[in-house]
């Protein structure tokens, strides 16, 4: 080939490259991307191979959130969520996704009402590439949900159903066309909604009719905070036939929330209600803003052998682990954040300095005491993972003024135990083992109950 053709084919080439769009060679793809609907809070999480760029901004009347992803031209994974977020939602009522312009993705998602968003990134983890991340929250703390919106039982996200049909015509003149202007307002909250454990009682004359000028008691019921580990983008450890720990976590959890409210002057309430990520710092937070009495984390243990069996419990460790197997199990543990997600920048400083503050030898105490308990009930079960309770550094047992477990009810990664925690009957029997260690340590030390009040009228 003489030098002027291969010189014209070059000058071809580079003039062909000059004249094709720009878009053209915008490479991001969303890989995955995941909707995980609760009471507390909503989350989307895309997955993409590459950092995601993305520019955000909120619209009013009606109230909409718009995120614009940047360098993307096609999104079919987001394009499957259209039809999955809807009436069982509490903040989003509907998602709508499409091309606004060449290398322009833009998703918008219609509101029930005032939330407080968080937009937030994170790194590549475990199986997880770069992730975009938002959180929807109420925009006040221990608001109601919308009066329309069904939420009694939510489905796992790959089964999610909703009324409303794929929205496969977007107008691209409305809500999906640039140049809207509003300002940048992403809110951070982390705030979850509370609840309340006290129940004024009027009591009766002796005909049985309530008296007029009668003492008004205040009895405040001894709350039981059950956390059920993992959860949404957090899995927790995986048994060798499929089952996850965050499944069998909520379960058992569930059983443990219903035996306790069944006692007379208990009752308790879950970290979380469905399959969803709760920061594990938070989880300590709602306990402790819901004035918890105990606070009972639920987990089934894994190693890396497969011949590891047994139940433990463990309180927190000031100082170290008491075996390997106990520090590496807290490290994983205690990694759930990296898997899960946690906006790193709205964390409360206030609840750092919780979370650190290891001075706390009367709620250690108590928690030694309470775990000798669980664990007695539990050896009526399952064997054993060691005789005696355990201790290691997990955050989620750093409330300083709750005394605090955490259950491992058996090891998901034998294959025999694994089997053994997806029955029903055997999660009724690790539920019944647990509440009545709660009851026989209440028995005991009845004075670590915070106290009732009185007051008259």
């Amino acid at each position: 080939m003489s030098k002027s053709i291969a010189h014209r084919i070059a000058t071809y080439t580079v003039a062909a490259l000059c004249l094709a769009p720009l878009w053209a060679t915008a490479a991001n793809t969303i890989n995955d991307a995941r909707y995980w609907p609760a009471n507390d809070y909503s989350r989307l999480t895309l997955e993409s191979a590459t950092p995601i760029n993305y520019k955000v901004f909120s619209l009013e009347n009606p109230a909409r959130l718009v995120i614009d992803l940047e360098d993307v031209n096609s999104a079919p994974a987001i394009q499957e969520l259209t039809n999955k977020i809807g009436t069982n939602d509490p903040w989003i009522a509907k998602l709508r996704a499409g091309l606004n312009r060449p290398g322009v993705f833009r998703l918008v998602l219609d509101l029930r009402g005032e939330v407080k968003p968080s937009l937030f990134t994170l790194k590549p983890v475990g199986n997880y590439g770069n992730r975009l991340v938002l959180d929807v929250y109420p925009a006040k703390p221990g608001a109601a949900k919308p009066a329309d919106t069904d939420t009694t039982a939510y489905v796992p996200p790959a089964g999610i159903k909703s009324d409303i049909k794929p929205d496969n015509k977007i107008d691209v003149k409305a809500d999906l066309k640039p140049e809207l202007k509003s300002d940048t307002k992403i809110a951070e909250n982390n705030d979850v909604s509370s609840d309340t454990s006290d129940k004024v009682i009027k009591p009766a004359d002796k005909t049985g009719k309530s008296s007029k000028k009668s003492n008004y008691v205040i009895t405040r019921l001894i709350t039981v905070a059950v956390d059920a580990g993992h959860g949404g983008e957090d899995p927790g450890a995986h048994g060798a036939n499929g089952s996850l720990e965050k499944n069998i976590t909520l379960a058992v959890a569930k059983r443990v929330k219903a035996k306790i409210d069944a006692i007379d002057n208990m009752h308790a309430v879950l970290t979380r209600d469905s399959d969803f990520f709760i920061p594990l710092a938070e989880r300590v937070n709602k306990a402790r803003r819901l004035n918890a009495d105990l606070f009972v984390s639920i987990h089934a243990d894994a190693f890396v052998r497969p011949d590891a069996r047994g139940s433990s419990v463990f309180t927190l460790s000031e100082h170290g682990a008491t075996s390997a197997a106990a520090r590496w199990l807290a490290k994983s543990e205690n990694d759930a954040d990296l898997v899960g997600g946690v906006n790193v920048g709205v964390k409360d400083k206030n609840l750092a300095k919780t979370l650190i503050d290891l001075s706390q030898t009367a709620t250690n105490t108590d928690s030694r005491r309470l775990a000798n308990s669980v664990l007695s009930q539990l050896s009526e079960v399952n064997r054993l993972h060691k005789g005696e309770v355990e201790e290691a550094g997990f955050a989620v047992l750093k409330a300083p003024d709750i005394p605090s477990i955490l259950v491992e009810t058996a090891f998901i990664s034998n294959p025999e135990e694994e089997a053994r925690l997806g029955d029903e009957a055997y999660q009724d029997k690790l539920a019944n083992a647990i509440v009545d260690g709660i009851k026989r340590y209440f028995a005991s030390n009845p004075a670590t109950a915070r106290s009732k009040m009185a007051i008259r009228d």
